[in-house]
């Protein structure tokens, strides 16, 4: 991820990839665990899904605790002192980049809700984006419902669990039911109270969220099955879209929310390009191997002569290794990536900020001048970076250059969950021809991977392409 982890740097090279908008993690033990320590290692393997801000809600004798902050992972416990203060029998997590809401310090997640007396009494996570949020706010609000969010959808979903659970006698599994008549989007969550953790998924199961055990009597819930591995613990099975699952001391309960016409399984096309670490399963697909799939048919669907493949780092890599398979022409990690650079890096000078793309990331000159070189990213956003990096091969003596995307070009924003350029930033949809975009790159070549070969890779046409398409599942603005 070139451009991730500094955003005052680099600030056009900050929007030349898409971002996903988090990761959340939860534990339910019958007995006292560890929360603290499952929690960071959970939250941690999801650092990649966003890197502003994160929090927890430990269940503690029958008593909810929060805490978040901004910051990574790591540094944000490193902070805590008292960490057996949040040794709990559950614990709830999410690592933050913000949609909706800005980066305010009150929009960071769990969300949770107190009684009378001031205790909390259940706390959420969420994944993704309603469409419909600042309608439902509105609406809450007009009934005297506080919020503490400057805006958060995450936060209208707590609300209105909180408002149907006093409708309900308390039943968490109703209220989640009339919750999601309510919203309209893409949403993954989990909820914690005082006695119970329940996590459910959008009909669409358009962002991630899988459940595996820690052991017989512990249940771990996460946005991708690395988080389940960072704990020891083992894969069970992604939540359906649809589902929800309720965990107690007692059972777990499986049921699915009241139907919804015309919904289909969507999950994003995107976590498998770029979102998901390698080494995790989404819908029971190894990301990894899609990944080099992408590039073995981005060499059978365009061949070219070449010295060289080489990967951007990290995401570009499998399909580079993949081209290479495909097409004999051998993979050299060329490009040096340094890795300890992190985004308190702050360069007032616009002539120290252009440098910052080879201080990221420096080739090595002897296996690229005179050599024709096949350079593989997993997709072009705006092409800032993209042309940046060309730079930097031209500069080192490459005799040609072929750009290749592992993705089909983007044409559209999202709006289910993901912080995305609008459409007059997007090269692609600016520039429909290829070689027009060639020109701009500043390359001999370019080829994106193509829509039939990506839903080939895939196994089926149920996922949202709505960025390669301009097709959503869900209309934007829905009441």
């Amino acid at each position: 991820m070139i451009s991730q982890l500094f955003p005052s740097i680099l600030e056009n090279n900050y929007f030349d990839k898409f971002h996903d908008e988090c990761g959340v993690f939860g534990i339910y033990s019958p007995d006292k665990v560890d929360t603290f320590s499952l929690v960071q290692f959970g939250l941690f393997a999801l650092q990649h899904r966003g890197q502003e801000a994160c929090g927890f809600s430990v269940l503690r004798d029958g008593f909810i605790i929060s805490h978040k902050n901004e910051g990574l992972v790591l540094d944000f416990f490193r902070k805590i002192s008292n960490s057996e203060c949040y040794h709990g029998n559950a614990v709830i997590g999410h690592t933050r980049y913000s949609t909706e809401g800005g980066q305010s310090k009150k929009n960071i997640q769990p969300f949770f809700g107190e009684d009378s007396y001031g205790r909390s009494t259940i706390s959420i996570v969420h994944n993704g984006n309603l469409v419909n949020a600042q309608y439902l706010r509105k609406k809450l609000e007009s009934i005297g419902v506080n919020f503490i969010s400057e805006y958060s959808d995450s936060e209208v979903i707590l609300r209105l669990i909180q408002k149907y659970l006093l409708e309900s006698d308390n039943s968490l599994e109703k209220a989640i039911q009339k919750t999601t008549i309510d919203i309209k989007g893409a949403y993954s969550v989990i909820v914690l109270m005082d006695n119970k953790m329940a996590a459910f998924r959008d009909p669409n199961g358009i962002r991630p969220l899988c459940y595996g055990m820690l052991n017989e009597k512990t249940y771990i819930f996460s946005s991708e099955t690395c988080g389940i591995d960072s704990v020891g613990g083992f894969y069970v099975r992604d939540l359906f879209p649809g589902e929800i699952i309720i965990v107690d001391k007692k059972s777990i309960q499986f049921s699915t929310l009241t139907e919804k016409k015309n919904t289909r399984k969507r999950i994003c096309s995107f976590e498998y390009v770029y979102f998901s670490r390698p080494d995790s399963l989404i819908e029971n697909i190894n990301v990894y191997e899609i990944r080099e799939k992408s590039g073995e048919k981005l060499y059978e669907q365009h061949p070219v002569e070449a010295d060289v493949v080489i990967g951007v780092p990290d995401s570009g890599v499998p399909a580079s290794i993949g081209y290479s398979k495909a097409s004999g022409i051998p993979f050299k990690p060329i490009l040096v990536k340094n890795k300890y650079i992190g985004r308190s890096f702050i360069i007032p000078q616009q002539e120290m900020r252009e440098k910052m793309v080879n201080l990221k990331l420096n080739p090595i000159l002897y296996e690229i001048k005179g050599k024709r070189i096949v350079i593989i990213d997993d997709s072009i956003v705006r092409g800032t970076t993209s042309r940046r990096l060309v730079h930097i091969l031209r500069k080192a003596g490459a005799k040609e250059i072929h750009f290749r995307s592992a993705s089909p070009p983007i044409i559209g924003p999202c709006y289910l969950g993901v912080d995305t350029p609008s459409k007059k930033d997007l090269i692609s949809y600016n520039h429909i021809d290829k070689k027009s975009i060639a020109k701009i790159l500043n390359v001999d070549s370019l080829e994106f991977l193509s829509m039939d070969n990506f839903i080939d890779i895939l196994g089926s046409t149920h996922y949202c392409f709505g960025c390669f398409t301009g097709n959503y599942p869900v209309k934007k603005n829905i009441i």
